[in-house]
């Protein structure tokens, strides 16, 4: 069977990245899905002068072998000030220090999500922008505006968003 790691791009314990994430990877068929949380993996702020002294913390290899033991990616990321979460760009500045290619080819539902009517669409832009050059294989994504209007009791309530997302986990679910 296929396995498929879904996570959001952020360390909020109530992350509607999150959400967006499971119920995604809850769309695909005939997978094993593991949910990964970046609370899980602690990491100092990145730094050369650190990793001179120190080497490469563990759970960066933690979440790359994740990674890397996956047939699929479904990934949700949080926009801060139209990028990444800072949590999320030190845990992508440590894995690329292992491996250039981090994201290894591995077919990637990349996905955002916010409450406002632009549903992160800035940082969802930055990264497909960013993650080709890191291996990364983004077979679809999809942008989701206004969660709170959207999303209900862990669903979306939305058919045209919800058809949407349907139509990019179809994408996924072809290229494993």
């Amino acid at each position: 069977m296929k396995k498929v790691i879904a996570f959001a791009g952020t360390n909020s314990k109530n992350s509607i990245n999150k959400q967006l994430s499971v119920y995604a990877a809850n769309q695909l068929e005939n997978v094993e899905i593991e949910i990964l949380d970046l609370n899980d993996f602690e990491l100092p702020i990145y730094g050369i002068d650190y990793e001179m002294a120190n080497g490469i913390p563990n759970n960066a290899q933690l979440f790359l072998d994740k990674i890397k033991a996956s047939n699929g990616i479904v990934l949700s990321l949080a926009e801060h000030n139209g990028a990444y979460a800072s949590v999320f760009k030190n845990l992508f500045d440590w894995m690329s220090r292992i491996d250039g290619k981090l994201w290894s080819d591995i077919p990637m539902l990349l996905m955002a999500t916010s409450p406002g009517a632009r549903g992160g669409v800035t940082v969802l832009e930055v990264a497909k922008g960013r993650f080709p050059y890191m291996g990364g294989n983004i077979v679809a994504d999809f942008s989701f505006p206004s969660f709170s209007e959207n999303f209900s009791e862990g669903v979306i309530t939305n058919e045209a968003l919800n058809s949407e997302l349907k139509a990019a986990t179809s994408k996924l679910q072809e290229a494993l």
